[in-house]
């Protein structure tokens, strides 16, 4: 039987217009302040009391790089508040996550935050909505609006009053009897194993419970409520970390109490093949690790990713594959950096993710060779013991103490350097581009016809 539950709620908008700040103060508690940043980073789940009546908030990432984990939160969601500064107004993620809520149909409230500011313009930031399609209640709508001040509690109760009657108007509602049908909001290896974080959604979830992520299957050791504490059950509408699965379910996968033996479409992982700079990527949840990878900057070649601290079995892998091992939210203990010395594998540690993309951004621009020169090959002459290379310039110049790479299609056949250079029967120091000429390197790459000379910095 069907009895109104909680409703699930998400709170989307731009980075820094306030979505955690104000949830901090809905909360009461002081995540905004421990959030690496600033920037929240990982999704959060929690239960606040409004009225009598009980709401989950799902808190999502702000930073460009997150976008999975916010889509994903706006499809677990029973409805959302789209944060959006009123001194700011519309912002590339405010656009990103209409677009999600639009994709679900989800209801939606609109809280414009900081009108405590001066700058704060209301009016305008409506306006700039309006023209991407929100009707807002009274002007030829039903998409309800409050403005509030996070930091000074202003429009704070009617927001909630807002979410309340919303929910009761939707008729939000679960069935304690039903099959249990819970979803992953996150995952991580804990001190005691695999926490599996949920929101449940139908049916319920009790210690020593066997359930199902797909065929995966586990029995249930341990449930915690969002704050940590250990309960014996949890019902439809609450978070909950299960403590018993074996391995990382995936972020967004159904949790049953039923074996499903449908085959779920995943996103390849190992889609970063190829060349470019090496890195092992770390991170302290799968969620992040989907964030950092969908986001990583062009020109790196992830060899190998996992969620967790870095481990000894990390740095032989990067040894042995040349990279250097990049962790965010994860950590090494001593002996894993004593190792990583004495191997020469170099670890590096990052608590915000735009630092990482910047790092890695930094070796990839400072590592990138400038092209000064670019010759193609059009004949092969005998000189001696040796072979001419005659050739025309395509663009730049060549002279006679280039560092030169020899490259056939796609693939560089190897770097090669200029004994001689010739331009008929004349020695020359360069040629430019549009004149042909001929051209003794070493070593003695063997090279045809079609090839290309490049002159490289």
């Amino acid at each position: 039987m069907k009895k109104p539950r909680p409703p699930v709620v998400t709170v989307l908008g731009h980075v820094d217009h306030g979505k955690t700040t104000l949830l901090d103060y809905i909360r009461k508690s002081s995540v905004a302040k421990k959030e690496a940043g600033g920037i929240t980073q990982t999704i959060g789940a929690s239960v606040i009391k409004t009225d009598g009546k009980e709401i989950t908030f799902i808190d999502t990432p702000g930073h460009a790089a997150f976008s999975q984990m916010r889509a994903r939160g706006a499809r677990l969601a029973d409805l959302v508040v789209l944060v959006v500064a009123a001194d700011d107004g519309v912002k590339p993620q405010t656009i990103e996550a209409l677009k999600y809520m639009m994709e679900v149909n989800s209801p939606f409230v609109v809280a414009f935050t900081k009108v405590d500011l001066p700058s704060a313009d209301v009016e305008k930031a409506k306006g700039e909505l309006e023209k991407l399609g929100v009707l807002f209640e009274g002007r030829g709508g039903n998409t309800p609006f409050v403005a509030v001040s996070a930091k000074a509690g202003t429009g704070v109760g009617d927001l909630l009053e807002t979410i309340v009657l919303m929910a009761q108007v939707i008729g939000i509602s679960g069935d304690l009897d039903a099959n249990l049908e819970a979803f992953v909001i996150e995952t991580q290896r804990g001190k005691s194993g695999v926490l599996v974080s949920v929101i449940v959604k139908n049916g319920k979830v009790k210690v020593a419970d066997t359930v199902y992520c797909g065929t995966l299957a586990a029995k249930v050791r341990g449930l915690f409520d969002f704050q940590g504490k250990s309960i014996k059950e949890s019902f439809p509408g609450y978070p909950c970390q299960i403590l018993g699965f074996s391995a990382l379910a995936g972020v967004g996968s159904k949790i049953s109490d039923q074996p499903s033996f449908v085959v779920e479409q995943k996103i390849a992982v190992d889609e970063y093949g190829g060349g470019g700079l090496p890195v092992v990527l770390k991170a302290s949840n799968s969620g992040s690790l989907e964030a950092v990878s969908a986001s990583i900057p062009e020109g790196v070649n992830i060899v190998a990713k996992s969620v967790g601290n870095v481990t000894q079995s990390d740095v032989f892998l990067a040894k042995n594959s040349n990279a250097n091992i990049y962790a965010f939210e994860s950590k090494a203990n001593s002996d894993v950096k004593r190792l990583s010395e004495t191997e020469g594998v170099k670890i590096f540690e990052f608590k915000i993710i735009y630092e990482l993309f910047d790092a890695l951004t930094k070796i990839i621009e400072e590592g990138v060779e400038k092209i000064l020169g670019k010759a193609q090959v059009l004949a092969s002459f005998p000189y001696e013991k040796r072979k001419v290379a005659g050739c025309k310039m395509i663009e730049g110049m060549i002279n006679r103490s280039s560092k030169l790479k020899l490259v056939r299609g796609e693939d560089s056949v190897g770097s090669v350097k200029p004994i001689s250079l010739k331009k008929g029967k004349s020695d020359v120091n360069e040629v430019r581009q549009g004149e042909e000429f001929g051209i003794i390197f070493e070593p003695q790459l063997e090279f045809k016809s079609g090839d290309v000379l490049l002159s490289v910095q």
